[in-house]
């Protein structure tokens, strides 16, 4: 029974370090691409829809590439498995969540209810 609960224990803490990671990984990715972003619009005139656009064309080919590496024949052993379909909802649902999530209010931004 200990070795069971040992064992739980072990993959849970291995679980939640990969997911840290993952998302550490997303965080520096999301910033990277903002930073590249915000830098293309300030080197020239260059409209944000044009530049959204070629961000949405770059996503399209790194799907691509990747999706190559994945298919029938994979070249890469993490076990991903290409769903063109079903990935291209996902992204869409992403986009969609982003264009449509309301900003949380910062705490210095919220009015004073009191005192303490």
């Amino acid at each position: 029974m200990t070795t069971m609960k040992t064992n739980a224990a072990t993959l849970h803490r291995r679980e939640r370090l990969r997911a840290e990671a993952e998302a550490q990984g997303q965080d520096a990715l999301e910033r990277a691409l903002t930073l590249a972003f915000w830098d293309a619009l300030e080197r020239g005139p260059l409209p944000p829809m044009a530049a959204l656009e070629a961000a949405a064309r770059t996503v399209g080919t790194l799907y691509r590439q990747i999706a190559s590496l994945h298919g029938p024949a994979p070249r890469c052993g993490c076990g991903w498995t290409p769903e063109p379909d079903e990935d291209l909802i996902r992204l869409e649902a992403m986009l969609a969540a982003a264009l449509i999530e309301r900003p949380r209010p910062m705490l210095a931004d919220l009015p004073v209810q009191g005192r303490a």
